[in-house]
């Protein structure tokens, strides 16, 4: 549809040029012809479109385009004809143009996935490489990723250092390395040196696939705005004939009604709308920031209220040591050193937090023996001929092991921790760890920022416990805070918020996901956050941060703003222009320069939208942490 646009423009001006070659060779009736049948090719295009909107129970602004090339003819004014043809036809090109442009960053997205991929398969003559289609790849399979090749699926580097560029992702600009093991998405391109990926997901489960999944749909779904836009249009459809009619019933002159309907041909309303509102979801793209469409751009630019999760979007979701209170007679370091070399045979996210914080002590861990894991309640092991117990207080308690009651119940220290583990060594308490998920560093500024764009109210709703949550917000721009929560108590808390006004929910789990669908904007955060949280979301930050929601925000009401001004500045020069043609001042075909000159200006501020500080750099958001 969009190409038909752009190539209508080349019918009346043949004409039109035709027309002028043969006035000035002394044929008028050549010339009449000429333009007469440049305004015929046009409506006929037309009037296929009308029929089919009408069809669809759409009666659209064309319908006036319509009326006003078929009067042309119909009342013997070809060249007015022919000026009109060109007139709608070029708005119609222009606004081509600039929703193609607008929407580029998401057709590129869409345009670089991979159709295949490089498998290693291993036979009697060794390794090979088979070039295979996505749909034939697997978790587990190894699939060598050239230079200049865009990772087909998500997975782990198996050899090798890849250097990517995650922009198309993150907006991130400058590429980031990744050792062997480490996981990398779907998507990112390859600007180094040939690596070996090992897949972890199916194509169509992988990170990319989604993305492009979510911007199909971004680009299908139509804005409250441009629907708005359209119950506005038959308002204007009305005032147009009116005023037609009665300029034609009191000059008598049906040049006069001509005059009106080409000055309201094409409508500021149908173009300036959807045209902003691209504009805005294109440039959130190139930012790291995918808006389902064009009504989800628009909540975000009302949302006052801001319902965030804890875990994962604030912190980092990552349990991290916060302090070791050794008991005597053992010492801190040596307490750690048999915890840690205990815990290397578990794989419970404490435990490897616990084995990290050893290493990054530099102490040299143990292989454990004879090792028992209690699910839910800890590990129990040989360390150096030594048995070493570490786990909650019921692990000890099923042992005889009795720690002070003032440390395990009540230290100052530990109770804003987000987990304790207890140390026994030899069947004697030997330390209280206390773990805790930090605050991610930019939090604070990223949370002023988002009270400077506007959001009048922040609470935090959490499942974990008040004083931790408490603790974890203190001095943070935060209203209230909820703690304690199952899933649907969250829904329950976006519910109550939003009685006080729009309300935009953040989360990145699965257990998020029934209270981003109950905001008015759920917001996933990270390209490899829950698939369920992805789905229930109106928005998708492509990094695991909360960085890019200040610039989201800013976009969409600059987005915002933009169509509304566009459409009230556009109506008003329309309606003066119409009013000004009914009185006379305008002839049909003045009325269709006028028109033009309000078209192009229409567009081009909302175009605007494109624009703004760091509009085509990359996001300063740093790549997804692998």
């Amino acid at each position: 549809m969009l190409a038909l646009r752009g190539g209508l423009v080349a019918l009346p001006l043949l004409g039109l040029g035709a027309g002028f070659a043969a006035q000035g060779l002394g044929h008028p009736e050549a010339a009449a012809l000429a333009w007469s049948l440049a305004t015929l090719a046009v409506l006929a295009v037309l009037l296929v479109q009308v029929a089919t909107s009408l069809a669809r129970g759409d009666v659209g602004l064309d319908l006036v385009a319509l009326l006003s090339m078929g009067g042309a003819l119909a009342l013997s004014q070809p060249l007015a004809g022919a000026v009109i043809a060109l007139m709608y036809a070029g708005g119609q090109s222009l606004e081509a143009y600039a929703a193609g442009r607008a929407g580029r960053a998401m057709t590129a997205l869409i345009a670089r996935q991979p159709r295949t991929a490089l498998r290693e398969e291993t036979g009697a003559e060794g390794v090979r490489v088979h070039e295979v289609p996505l749909s034939a790849l697997a978790p587990g399979d190894r699939i060598l990723v050239r230079a200049g090749d865009v990772l087909p699926v998500d997975g782990r580097v198996a050899a090798g250092r890849a250097v990517l560029d995650l922009s198309s992702l993150t907006g991130e600009s400058l590429p980031a390395s990744f050792a062997a093991g480490t996981a990398v998405l779907s998507g990112s391109l390859n600007v180094g040196q040939a690596f070996t990926l090992l897949a972890e997901r199916r194509a169509e489960e992988s990170t990319y696939a989604g993305i492009v999944r979510l911007v199909e749909a971004a680009r299908a779904a139509k804005a409250p705005m441009a629907r708005l836009a359209d119950r506005y249009g038959l308002v204007f459809l009305v005032v147009t004939l009116v005023l037609a009619g009665g300029a034609w019933a009191a000059a008598g002159d049906p040049l006069r009604a001509l005059a009106v309907l080409v000055v309201a041909t094409p409508c500021p309303l149908i173009l300036a709308v959807p045209v902003a509102l691209v504009s805005g979801l294109s440039r959130a793209a190139r930012r790291g920031i995918l808006v389902k469409g064009g009504g989800a751009l628009e909540t975000l630019a009302k949302v006052e209220i801001l319902v965030v999760d804890k875990t994962g979007t604030l912190t980092h979701g990552r349990a991290r040591l916060k302090s070791v209170a050794a008991l005597p007679p053992f010492g801190e370091e040596e307490a750690l050193h048999l915890a840690a070399s205990l815990d290397q045979a578990s794989a419970h996210p404490i435990a490897r937090a616990l084995v990290e914080a050893a290493k990054a002590r530099g102490l040299r861990l143990a292989s454990p023996s004879a090792v028992t894991e209690v699910p839910g309640d800890g590990v129990i092991g040989l360390v150096e001929g030594r048995r070493v117990s570490a786990g909650g207080p019921r692990l000890m308690r099923a042992q005889g092991i009795a720690f002070p009651s003032q440390q395990t119940g009540g230290d100052p220290a530990g109770r804003d921790a987000a987990a304790t583990i207890l140390v026994a060594v030899d069947g004697r308490p030997a330390a209280i760890l206390s773990f805790a998920d930090p605050l991610r560093r930019d939090g604070a500024a990223i949370l002023a920022a988002l009270r400077e764009c506007g959001i009048a109210r922040i609470v935090l709703a959490t499942g974990d416990r008040r004083a931790v949550a408490e603790a974890l917000t203190a001095g943070l721009p935060i209203d209230a805070v909820a703690a304690d929560l199952d899933p649907a108590d969250k829904t329950q808390v976006v519910v109550a918020e939003r009685l006080r006004g729009a309300v935009m929910m953040v989360g990145d789990g699965i257990n998020d996901a029934p209270a981003l669908a109950a905001a008015d904007l759920g917001v996933a955060l990270g390209a490899r956050g829950a698939a369920a949280a992805a789905e229930a979301a109106d928005v998708v930050l492509l990094v695991d941060s909360l960085a890019p929601l200040p610039e989201a925000i800013r976009i969409a009401r600059k987005a915002r703003t933009i169509a509304l001004q566009s459409v009230l500045a556009g109506l008003g020069l329309s309606l003066a222009g119409m009013v000004a043609a009914a009185l006379g001042a305008l002839t049909p075909v003045q009325g269709a320069l006028v028109q033009e000159a309000i078209d192009v200006a229409v567009i081009l501020n909302a175009m605007r939208a494109l624009s703004g500080p760091g509009a085509d750099q990359g996001a300063d958001t740093g790549p997804p942490a692998a």
